[in-house]
């Protein structure tokens, strides 16, 4: 069954609530079995949340907008339903469930979001400027513009998604994931706004995207809030374009259980404040993880976003006093190009924490090219942890065990005393191969 949305008399004025009969279109499409819901080119609707379900392709012709309400009182809380205007703090990712949703599934499966049109999730109407860095807002989360929960079979094609208030695509618990040849246009200056979030998820392919964000581009998570399901494995990243204020292609920090099995392959990371981070902060490990054929260029940003323009950061520390971080082991970089402000830190804090972990064929080559300080290593966040002031070096690894090293090349200028042509190896032993 389908459905062209133009028949059911869509206000698309910009304005009204065009969600009712949107939905409607959804369900029918979902109890006849299966089909396709369009929004046709040069239609543009304001909607409250939307619930997708099983079998429903909403597809959006190229031309074709969504833009989500700017009020909470529109959207969908994750397991509550609707939301009330007086409740505005019902937890975070971290450890609850998202606060509010868009685009919203669960328990449904051979579900898609495609097409050539947008979706705007109309990011300034939910904070305000703090700095001239960044705005934020004293709600958080503020809603996560797609939010699919326990579903299997899902595609994402195609599809431009701006201006996210907060998580732009967010899967959790979720099987059989592929997102393709999308787009995430976010403003860099807006807090939290991750580009993709595979939480608990398995069998994901994220292929050929372009993601710009403030905050992390792909980042694997372990929430607390998803602990009811499996580990986060099975990832397959390749061919993607990725720009951020803080990660580009990140692990953790929520990392509650375990990450296996990853390959990331044929990207470009550009005008980033940080490359590549394992970020280990809560009990799960991250274990068999393999990148190769990436270029990296980084950059500083303001302070207020984590990293200090590192190509590749892995830390493992306790995020409080009564958590103990898990290891990070069987991790290998090959073939990569680091260029930026800073060079690559590994840090596991004690034996064991990182164990089995290789650079090949990994040049790194420091220059100066942003206004703020050099010289610094952005350790946050964990007990004690801040950003320290130490010389750039083209390698900084302490705390590991099994160590390879093979065809690395470096190169500092000698003009910025912030910068130093001397790796420095502490606590370390290397692999047998060596």
């Amino acid at each position: 069954m389908n459905i062209n949305l133009q028949e059911l008399g869509l206000q698309a004025d910009g304005v009204s609530d065009d969600a009712p009969l949107i939905q409607s279109a959804i369900d029918q499409v979902s109890q006849a079995g299966g089909g396709r819901v369009t929004l046709p080119s040069g239609m543009i609707c304001l909607t409250s949340s939307l619930i997708l379900k099983s079998n429903v392709d909403l597809h959006l012709e190229r031309g074709a907008k969504l833009i989500a309400h700017g009020s909470f009182d529109h959207y969908v809380r994750p397991n509550q339903g609707l939301t009330d205007e007086g409740v505005k703090r019902v937890g975070t990712p971290v450890t609850l469930k998202p606060s509010y949703a868009y685009i919203y599934a669960k328990d449904a499966e051979n579900i898609a979001i495609t097409g050539e049109g947008t979706i705007d999730g109309n990011c300034y109407a939910f904070v305000k400027r703090v700095s001239p860095y960044y705005v934020t807002s004293e709600v958080y989360p503020r809603p996560t513009m797609i939010y699919l929960e326990h579903c299997t079979q899902v595609t994402v094609k195609d599809i431009t998604l701006q201006n996210s208030p907060f998580w732009t695509l967010h899967p959790a618990g979720c099987e059989d994931v592929l997102i393709s040849q999308i787009r995430v246009l976010n403003p860099l200056d807006v807090a939290n706004s991750d580009g993709i979030d595979p939480d608990h998820s398995r069998h994901v392919r994220i292929i050929g995207c372009h993601v710009r964000c403030a905050d992390d581009c792909i980042c694997l998570k372990s929430s607390s809030g998803n602990m009811e399901y499996p580990d986060t494995q099975d990832i397959l990243i390749a061919d993607c374009t990725l720009i951020s204020t803080s990660a580009a292609l990140k692990i953790g920090t929520e990392g509650t259980s375990n990450f296996k099995d990853v390959i990331v392959h044929d990207c470009l990371i550009s005008d980033s404040n940080r490359g590549i981070s394992i970020q280990i902060r809560d009990g799960g490990n991250v274990e068999n993880v393999l990148f190769h054929d990436i270029k990296i260029r980084t950059r500083r940003f303001a302070d207020t976003w984590w990293g200090t323009a590192e190509p590749i950061t892995i830390t493992s520390y306790n995020r409080d006093e009564h958590t103990k971080s898990g290891t990070i082991r069987n991790v290998e970089f090959r073939n990569i190009t680091c260029c930026g402000e800073n060079g690559i830190l590994v840090d596991g804090t004690s034996a064991g924490k990182i164990q089995n972990l290789t650079f090949d064929n990994v040049s790194v080559t420091l220059e100066s090219t942003s206004k703020w300080p050099k010289g610094l290593y952005d350790l946050r966040p964990g007990i004690g942890r801040g950003i320290d002031a130490l010389p750039s070096a083209p390698l900084r690894i302490s705390g590991v065990r099994g160590l390879t090293l093979s065809k690395i090349r470096t190169q500092v200028p000698t003009d910025i005393p912030e910068f130093t042509a001397d790796s420095v190896l502490t606590d370390v032993t290397f692999s047998s191969q060596d």
